[in-house]
């Protein structure tokens, strides 16, 4: 069965271990004495935020959750992108497309964005607000692999805003590194 909460705990974990050491990852991602095992998802995702963000700058903190991707549906989503690419020629007339706009991409004063209107994330289920942006850059890594590998380019994304923070939408702005189209 798929449990999403094993699953961020197990990449969260690797990702600290990655970038310093296992005992910081076992703190950040159960706590000093383990008690946070027992934690709802909700509450484990904000305390776990302030573990990471008191053990690592900003950016290293953002480096760390966009390791932090599950995947969930990537190939369905990769899917879609690649044939949006099919319909279009250039980033405008892909993110112009209706089907683009109804999945959330648009295009806007030359760039590429991708928006919700309710949070995708199901570890936020019972989150009313999140204190930063850091538990969302989990989206901006998984929207760099689906963007890269449609595109076959290097993907910045930047997450722009967020809905569990307190604004109105989620919103990522997606810049290729690259030529797509050829």
């Amino acid at each position: 069965m798929f449990d999403i909460r094993k699953i961020q705990e197990h990449v969260i974990y690797e990702a600290v271990k990655d970038e310093r050491n296992e005992d910081i990852a076992r703190e950040v991602v159960y706590g000093k004495d383990e008690s946070c095992k027992s934690e709802n998802n909700g509450i484990w995702v904000k305390s776990t935020m302030k573990r990471l963000e008191s053990k690592f700058d900003k950016e290293t903190t953002k480096k760390i959750r966009m390791k932090c991707q599950c995947g969930y549906g990537m190939d369905k989503k990769l899917e879609l992108v690649k044939e949006l690419m099919e319909l279009s020629s250039s980033l405008e007339e892909l993110g112009n497309l209706q089907k683009a706009k109804d999945s959330g991409l648009f295009y806007e004063n030359g760039d590429l964005y991708l928006q919700f209107n309710f949070c995708p994330c199901p570890m936020l289920t019972n989150v009313d607000k999140l204190d930063s942006y850091a538990w969302c850059q989990c989206t901006t890594g998984y929207s760099k692999v689906l963007f890269e590998k449609a595109f076959q380019c290097k993907v910045d994304v930047e997450l722009l805003k967020s809905i569990k923070v307190g604004d109105e939408r989620c919103l990522m702005k997606i810049v290729p590194q690259g030529i797509i189209w050829k």
